[in-house]
């Protein structure tokens, strides 16, 4: 995709795309909007050849895209300074997270039913947001393509059928914020946010 302006403004709240904007230009990464991944909203890598790169689904609302954004964006802060030394998610990385939002946290530029939960999230932010249950509340608010009929992944039990994605899946084991789950269809299993909104299949 084109790393100009007009994308920001497009997948970002408005108040804060010239902000995200520069974070881009001041780190000089590729910047890719991607299909929607079952395992994972967003990702930061490096590769010698090809540089710095984050990708953020290009499903989620302006709100989760941001916190996304900033959330990889972090990554790779954490990169440039330490390198691979420190572990993934963190203090080095919390700490980057917490600073880079800092200045976007004002009445002005978010939501005040955001900036609560956001501000109590990263006071010790996780390596996921889908653990984090006030601020995934809180995100969810802003979508707008919310089925009436989803629901948690959680509340449903181990061995039954849902359908996420125009896919169905049969739900197993619990690992860590995420369940390993089995495309009914192809057989391949995937891991799955625990807090994925999905439909109930009879």
């Amino acid at each position: 995709m084109n790393n100009d302006l007009a994308i920001f403004q497009q997948y970002f709240p408005e108040s804060t795309s010239d902000f995200c904007f520069n974070l881009w230009k001041e780190y000089q990464f590729n910047f890719k909007v991607t299909r929607p991944r079952l395992s994972k909203l967003g990702d930061y890598c490096y590769r010698r050849d090809k540089g710095h790169q984050i990708t953020i689904n290009g499903n989620l609302n302006p709100y989760s895209f941001l916190v996304t954004y900033i959330h990889e964006v972090a990554h790779l802060q954490t990169f440039k300074q330490f390198g691979t030394k420190p572990e993934p998610h963190g203090k080095e990385w919390k700490n980057y997270f917490r600073e880079t939002f800092q200045p976007l946290l004002k009445p002005e530029i978010l939501p005040i039913e955001l900036i609560l939960p956001l501000t109590e999230y990263l006071k010790n932010p996780a390596a996921t947001t889908q653990g984090a249950k006030p601020l995934m509340n809180a995100l969810r608010q802003f979508d707008t393509h919310t089925d009436v009929d989803a629901i948690a992944l959680t509340s449903i039990q181990a061995g039954e059928i849902f359908e996420l994605n125009g896919r169905i899946f049969t739900k197993g084991e619990l690992r860590r914020t995420r369940f390993l789950c089995t495309d009914r269809q192809s057989g391949k299993r995937y891991v799955i946010s625990s807090n994925a909104l999905v439909k109930k299949s009879l």
